[in-house]
């Protein structure tokens, strides 16, 4: 009995702070219970965390190690009252800690700290020195013999509170310029914009350069991820009762959410201001009578997008004034596209395309808002709804009988797709399996690359432990083409089953129009397809989308753009009212962000690279792959789900092995399964 206590604690991989759901009660086994929303939820109850952990443990180790030399530091300067109150301060030095300067957790009184604040620096103290200067100052200080005499202990004190206030100064350069140029973080924070030309010239770079716009805006988006932000309070306030709401009454949330959707968009008012809307893709000036021409901003955009791509200035700058003036981003369908393309030719025109993607991906939204929005996406809109299915079920029947399970995940993410796939195990007569999951990830800018990966293992191993499933999981942060089999630990045993999962990632890969290959150096994408095929798993699972918007030529690219969003935009606004603040934030930060690199970006900069289902199909072939027929009672579940629930609309259909999903008529994802040539039927 021991050993396998202590085998089963080996296999779940305990989160480094306890989960604040873990004494709630399970979720309810409902035979149709949906696990997205649930799942959602407690990520968002858990934003908070990281600060909660270091007022609920004072006394924990790591803590108390991380405290050590900041107590040294401070004890010469503090009389004994401050000591206790620095020794109950919390850490704000870790990555995902925050910065307060709340007075209980400051070792100065407000007095001492303004005069300190108001003091000049010392006059070798220089604002662009290294910070290795401050770093020696603090050793040198740490390490010094305590005074013998009165005299000796005033004068060290005096240093140390130079010092102190040349750190103090210091750190608040340095966080300066983690700021990005444009971020939006501290909207509502209105500081003196009145600055000499030394102290701009300070905060524009420390190593003496000018502040040009555009300089190294790579790394300032990198930069901007390190910045810490405390976490909203009404962001908090607002998860837990999305957590509570759901955790209560479980399925039905999910059910509600597409109910309400409903009666939202049976209502009078959407009904009036669908009602007025003018023929898709055609609008009446804004100003002109109502027998006046109506405007095709579908035919002004193709005509724009001819103008950049000559030259013409003069012509494209004219058709976007005319787009701008007849598009909104709260219209219907056909305007919000409009807005949306319009902006990317703007900043193709202007040649900064690749600097406003980089700059929107900078762009902190917040957990609560983005979360919302993934809700509400995945209760109008069936795709996310679909691949879950097909994907868990597909790994469930390759899994049966065994007592292990190892997936690899390119591109994990938040790992939504699991915790369906956790009940289905569960409940497995016999008990459920040994489940290992390898997320694979791109690396995050700033000093934490895999952390986003390591929050979601460390949630997935919380939700495996609710439904019984002994679990592990390892975090690979890497560019997917330099993953090769020897580097995922896979097991030759003959009891571990071995899976591979990709949902809609290899379109983000480049391919051959970026660089020239030959046979010994292939494309990233061929790299990774020849990578999965030499880890021979059981079953390649995957989804892409179908798209034709990856051609190098910019015109042909933007025309099947405009077919593929046209079709986004179509299905967003046939199942979410248009006054939606979610529906914008998917509109904007989701779909918007997509079209715009395809438009404004060029080279290794326009990551979006898709193409369609049977270009991939001959891309696996040729990588030494074989595709396996579809399950024909899975295929008919997704109808009788999509069916159902959903928009009369949507498409649910099979071409030669594939399980496209599409939107009137038009195909925009499919799926498949592979298995290495010779493993299967």
């Amino acid at each position: 009995m021991a050993a396998a206590a202590a085998q089963e604690e080996q296999l779940v991989v305990e989160p480094f702070s306890p989960s604040i759901f873990l004494d709630l009660p399970p979720t309810p086994n409902e035979e149709d219970q949906d696990l997205l929303l649930p799942y959602i939820s407690r990520m968002l109850m858990e934003e908070d965390i990281d600060d909660k952990f270091f007022y609920q443990f004072p006394d924990h180790p790591a803590l108390l190690n991380a405290q050590q030399p900041y107590a040294q530091i401070l004890e010469d300067t503090t009389s004994p009252s401050d000591d206790t109150t620095t020794n109950n301060t919390s850490s704000s030095s870790g990555d995902d800690s925050t910065a307060n300067a709340n007075a209980g957790d400051w070792p100065y009184d407000p007095i001492e700290l303004s005069q300190l604040l108001q003091s000049p620096p010392h006059p070798d103290t220089v604002t662009l020195a290294d910070d290795d200067d401050v770093i020696a100052a603090f050793r040198d200080a740490t390490t010094q013999q305590p005074p013998e005499d009165e005299a000796a202990a005033g004068e060290n004190k005096n240093n140390m509170e130079m010092l102190l206030n040349k750190a103090f100064q210091k750190g608040m350069e340095e966080a300066t310029k983690f700021l990005p140029t444009n971020n939006t973080l501290l909207a509502g924070f209105n500081p003196d914009p009145v600055l000499d030309d030394t102290a701009a010239f300070i905060l524009g770079n420390s190593r003496g350069r000018k502040n040009r716009p555009h300089d190294d805006l790579e790394a300032e988006t990198g930069r901007s991820s390190k910045l810490m932000v405390p976490p909203d309070q009404d962001d908090t306030a607002a998860a837990r009762q999305m957590f509570d709401e759901i955790m209560l009454n479980g399925y039905e949330v999910f059910l509600k959410g597409m109910h309400d959707l409903r009666i939202a968009m049976d209502s009078d008012a959407e009904k009036k201001a669908r009602s007025n809307a003018p023929a898709a893709g055609r609008r009446r000036s804004k100003t002109s009578s109502p027998s006046a021409a109506v405007v095709d901003l579908r035919t002004l955009l193709i005509h724009c997008a001819q103008a950049v791509a000559t030259g013409d200035r003069r012509n494209a700058t004219d058709l976007l004034s005319q787009i701008k003036h007849h598009s909104s981003p709260r219209g219907d369908a056909t305007q919000r596209l409009a807005c949306c393309f319009a902006e990317g030719l703007e900043a193709r025109l202007a040649g900064t395309g690749s600097e406003v993607y980089k700059s929107l991906m900078s762009k902190r939204t917040s957990a609560v808002d983005f979360l919302k929005a993934y809700k509400l996406y995945t209760a109008a809109i069936c795709v996310k709804k679909v691949n879950f299915i097909f994907f868990n079920n597909t790994i469930h029947d390759a899994a049966a009988g065994k007592p292990k399970l190892h997936i690899v995940d390119y591109g994990v993410h938040y790992g939504f797709q699991w915790p369906g796939l956790f009940k289905l195990l569960a409940d497995r007569d016999g008990g459920a399996p040994e489940v290992r999951i390898t997320g694979i990830d791109l690396p995050q800018p700033g000093f934490r690359p895999a952390h986003q990966i390591e929050e979601t293992g460390r949630r997935l191993a919380n939700c495996a432990r609710e439904f019984g499933v002994p679990f592990k999981f390892r975090a690979i942060a890497a560019k997917w083409e330099t993953i090769r089999a020897e580097h995922l630990d896979i097991d030759a045993d003959d009891d571990e089953v071995l899976v591979v999962n990709c949902l809609h990632g290899l379109n983000n890969l480049q391919d051959e129009s970026v660089f020239a290959v030959d046979d010994d150096k292939p494309s990233p994408r061929d790299v990774v397809l020849r990578n999965i095929r030499d880890m021979r798993p059981k079953v390649f699972v995957e989804c892409v989308v179908n798209g034709a918007y990856g051609a190098p030529f910019f015109v042909t690219r933007f025309r099947e753009a405009l077919f593929y969003y046209s079709a986004q935009f179509d299905m967003l606004d046939a199942t979410i009212p248009r006054d939606s603040d979610e529906r914008l934030l998917i509109e904007r930060d989701i779909i918007g962000r997509c079209a715009l690199n395809v438009i404004a970006c060029e080279g290794a900069d326009r990551v979006d690279r898709p193409e369609t289902y049977k270009q991939w199909a001959v891309r696996h072939h040729r990588a030494g792959l074989t595709q396996l027929p579809l399950d024909a009672h899975l295929v008919q579940v997704v109808r009788d789900k999509v069916k159902n629930y959903y928009h009369r609309d949507f498409v649910i259909d099979v071409d030669q092995r594939w399980l496209l999903q599409g939107w009137k008529g038009r195909i925009l994802y499919a799926m498949s399964t592979w298995v290495r040539d010779g493993g299967g039927p």
